[in-house]
């Protein structure tokens, strides 16, 4: 008698649903940014390839591509934080649906058993109701913005950074070298220990 009294309980919001969503889609934009990631460090790679080729004009064009793919990882990553933040906010809004709802059966069940109405008391509560859905949608707007990326490189900062990389080749090739002619010494030195050893 009482399930008949306060009416069958409504269906569900869509709200697990689009937080799947909002799953999936964090989860693929997470791929996307270590996929940019190892595209960045393979242009690296390819710039000291090509500083050893003495090959400057390749090189710098491959900073600036490694530039642009840092400059998305980074937009994916406020991606990922406004999902993250639309999630909460998604959850939140979840909650208050749902305590709202059982609010609003509550009321219905009294309203039942006591055969009375308050209409002022639903028009406050259908004001609170609007009122919350705009502060919502208002958020919603804010958070949809969208984000542009900067394209302008600073070509003295890719030249400084071109030879950092010069740099440590130098230094990687000279400690080969050293290496090399100490090996060479100690071979010299075990076929005829009078042999004097190379020079740095």
């Amino acid at each position: 008698m009482f399930r008949r009294i306060i009416g069958k309980p409504k269906q569900e919001t869509n709200a697990l649903a689009t937080l799947d969503k909002l799953n999936e889609t964090l989860e693929m934009l997470e791929k996307k940014e270590k996929v940019l990631l190892k595209k960045a460090t393979a242009e690296v790679e390819r710039a000291k390839e090509f500083t050893r080729a003495k090959n400057k004009r390749a090189a710098i064009q491959c900073l600036k591509r490694k530039r642009l793919y840092e400059q998305q990882v980074e937009q994916l990553g406020n991606f990922q934080l406004r999902i993250h933040d639309q999630m909460i906010l998604l959850e939140g809004a979840k909650a208050t649906t749902e305590t709202v709802d059982a609010l609003r059966t509550g009321a219905a069940a009294m309203k039942a058993m006591q055969k009375a109405t308050n209409i002022d008391d639903v028009d406050k509560t259908m004001d609170e109701i609007n009122e919350q859905t705009e502060n919502m949608k208002m958020i919603q707007e804010a958070l949809s913005t969208p984000i542009g990326a900067a394209a302008d490189f600073d070509e003295d900062e890719l030249e400084a950074e071109l030879e950092e990389l010069e740099g440590a080749d130098k230094a990687e090739q000279k400690k080969t070298n050293l290496l090399l002619c100490r090996l060479k010494w100690l071979f010299d030195e075990l076929q005829s220990p009078n042999k004097e050893c190379c020079r740095d």
